[in-house]
């Protein structure tokens, strides 16, 4: 099963620069990027392991080989700090040419990955235009490739058909320890379906290519295994895919005085099941240290590491740039830079509170290859839905809480503390001295709640919060302008669970008081206020992932009109006592002259689940239900069965479906 790591407390103060001249390393030791330091070579990052294995042992510590590689480290108790956060307020913001020049760089370059091979339409329900994302379900042309429970299966749909094609093993053939790996998230470029999986017989992450026939017949083609410990997330996902570009996060365990044994490698599996020569994915220069942990002589214990790989390339070949932090983190992918948040740090092995901790870190790498910047932080994002870069503006915006712990496993439920709009120009990342100049942090009003959501839509902040097991609690909805202005606070009728973009507005979703689903529809125009709420009652969400939900607009309406999607759970029994399957039906909405209606329900069969003989990735974990927009089509997609519908006159139909599960 997925074990959540221990959660380290984080200190609530307002953001902090750090510039300090090199005292106990020697200057030639380090390359300076920024708050970042690049060792230049393997001698350089030797001597740097020498002092950390002389530092423990000076604990009581005789080396790091000691510590279990592939376990999170001991909880480290802090001292909590409260602080208000500065209320600053906004700035224009004026980069340097240089940066400026780098930034237009950078966009350039992820232009150019989004144009080949021309993408089929997306059907995935996206953080980032442009920026696909690992899930369960992907458009491949004249068929639908489907992941669930450790295989995969096409369906066709060209031609107005709806038949099941073909199915496969998600993991190589002869696999034997094939139950002891998750097969998460699938991901379409052309012919070739990858699956991304992390192994816990082998200790890392899995790569599994297979190619797509213009029939729909799967064939496998190969696997690459890479060390790193487990990148789950429960509402972030690990992979994504730009143009020819498969990037993937991967934290790995960190043993400085054994630093070649420690860095990520790929193996690709031979025939017959034996792996191929390790390949290392970087070398010691591609290793980036907080320079304060470098001066304090502090080795932190996860190198957070992004892969990209060469998905046009003959033979499949990654490279990976890595950056050294606490295990808490929160990953978020633009078009132009891949960012990672990591928390506070302070070495396991040194007593509570003996030394002040390495603060928590923002970086940023460049999809264009150049070196990664830092800014220094406290508090920390929830989730990647915190992030939104702004690149023709140049900045990043960041949502902060005092007390957040990133989205490693289900850490992103919990959060609280004081909550900001922290706004960094991206120039800030690239400065030689790190410092950050005219940065805005905005205190933002206290949502009054540990489950914390918020969504980017438009030039608006939206974030609200939930108490768990509170009953007869005010639901409120916060709508922040971007460059100052008034915040608005709606009261809705529901919880704010989920936040969406619903074309120009947003949408909130949530249980309400007497056990319905409510949906609000929420304008952003001059004064945000609410427009139309839906309820359905006795029913809730059937899955709480971001692509579980799907808006889509009418052609030439602006998104003013158009039809959303959302698997629910409906309540059954007297007095509502329970629920009938977790994914027994999508609902279908309506939007027209901005008000919202039902449009109706294609519901599962009512049927016992099938006997599918499961072996691995017995768990969905990232849920088993999508609404599906493809064309002018409309598909549900519940566990093993597709259903299409027919929208008319503002009701859908079921036109016909299809049972796909193995052996039907």
């Amino acid at each position: 099963m997925r074990i959540i790591p221990g959660l380290a407390a984080c200190l609530s103060t307002a953001l902090i620069v750090s510039s300090v001249a090199f005292a106990q390393g020697s200057v030639r030791d380090v390359v300076s990027a920024g708050s970042l330091v690049r060792f230049p070579d393997a001698a350089a990052l030797d001597r740097f392991g020498r002092r950390i294995a002389r530092e423990m042992r000076s604990y009581g510590v005789e080396s790091e080989g000691g510590v279990p590689l592939l376990a999170p480290p001991p909880p480290i108790q802090l001292p909590e700090i409260s602080v208000p956060l500065p209320n600053i307020a906004p700035q224009d913001y004026a980069p340097s040419d240089a940066a400026s020049a780098a930034a237009e760089g950078a966009a350039a370059a992820a232009v150019e990955y989004l144009q080949s091979p021309p993408a089929p339409e997306s059907i995935t329900n996206t953080q980032v235009a442009g920026v696909d994302e690992g899930g369960i379900v992907k458009n491949a042309g004249d068929y639908l490739v489907v992941l669930r429970r450790g295989r995969l299966f096409t369906i066709r749909t060209g031609a107005d058909a709806l038949a099941p094609a073909d199915s496969i093993d998600a993991f190589p053939p002869g696999k034997a320890n094939a139950g002891d790996a998750w097969y998460d998230e699938m991901l379409v470029h052309g012919d070739q379906v990858i699956v991304i999986g992390y192994s816990y017989a082998d200790t890392g992450t899995e790569v599994n290519r297979f190619r797509i026939g213009a029939d729909g017949s799967l064939t496998y083609r190969d696997t690459h295994h890479l060390t790193s410990s487990d990148y789950y997330s429960d509402e972030n996902y690990a992979s994504r895919l730009m143009g020819d570009r498969l990037i993937f996060y991967t934290p790995v365990p960190m043993a400085w005085n054994d630093w070649r044994d420690a860095l990520p490698t790929m193996r690709r599996r031979l025939p017959g099941g034996r792996m191929g020569a390790e390949t290392r994915l970087m070398g010691a220069q591609d290793i980036y240290l907080p320079r304060t942990a470098f001066e304090r002589g502090i080795g932190p214990d996860i190198l957070h590491t992004v892969t990209s790989c060469d998905l046009a390339a003959a033979q499949f070949t990654c490279t990976a740039q890595g950056v050294a932090g606490s295990w808490s983190r929160s990953f978020y992918a633009s078009q132009t830079a891949v960012y990672v948040w990591t928390e506070q740090f302070a070495p396991w092995y040194l007593d509570n509170g003996e030394e002040k901790p390495d603060p928590a870190r923002l970086v940023r790498l460049p999809l264009d290859g150049s070196p990664p910047g830092a800014v220094n932080v406290s508090g920390g994002p929830v989730n990647q839905f915190s992030f939104d870069e702004d690149a023709g503006d140049g900045i990043l915006r960041v949502v902060l809480r005092g007390d957040s712990y990133g989205d490693a496993m289900w850490a992103s439920r919990i959060s609280g503390g004081e909550t900001g709009l922290l706004t960094i120009p991206l120039a800030a990342f690239t400065r030689g001295t790190g410092e950050l100049g005219s940065e805005t942090l905005r205190k933002l009003p206290d949502p009054g709640g540990e489950q914390f959501e918020n969504r980017f839509a438009g030039r608006h902040l939206l974030y609200s919060a939930t108490q768990y097991d509170v009953a007869g609690i005010e639901h409120r909805l916060f709508v922040v302008p971007f460059g100052g202005g008034a915040i608005s606070r709606i009261t809705l009728p529901h919880e704010a669970a989920r936040l969406d973009v619903l074309g120009r507005d947003a949408v909130a979703v949530g249980q309400t008081p007497g056990g319905g689903l409510g949906f609000s529809a929420v304008g952003l125009g001059a004064e945000p206020a609410v427009e139309s709420t839906f309820i359905l009652p006795g029913a809730s969400e059937g899955e709480s992932r971001s692509q579980a939900f799907f808006y889509r607009a009418d052609p030439g309406s602006n998104g003013d009109a158009g039809t959303l999607g959302l698997p629910i759970a409906r309540r059954v029994g007297r007095g509502g006592t329970g629920y009938y399957g977790m994914s027994a039906a999508i609902l279908y909405l309506r939007r027209d002259a901005r008000l919202l209606s039902e449009a109706g329900q294609l519901s599962a069969s009512d049927r016992a689940p099938p006997d599918d003989r499961c072996v691995a990735s017995c768990v969905d974990w990232y849920g088993n239900a999508r609404p599906i927009f493809m064309g002018g089509r409309v598909f549900a997609l519940m566990g093993y069965e597709l259903v299409e519908g027919t929208l008319a006159g503002g009701r859908i139909a079921e036109r016909r479906r299809v049972d796909f599960s193995p052996g039907s």
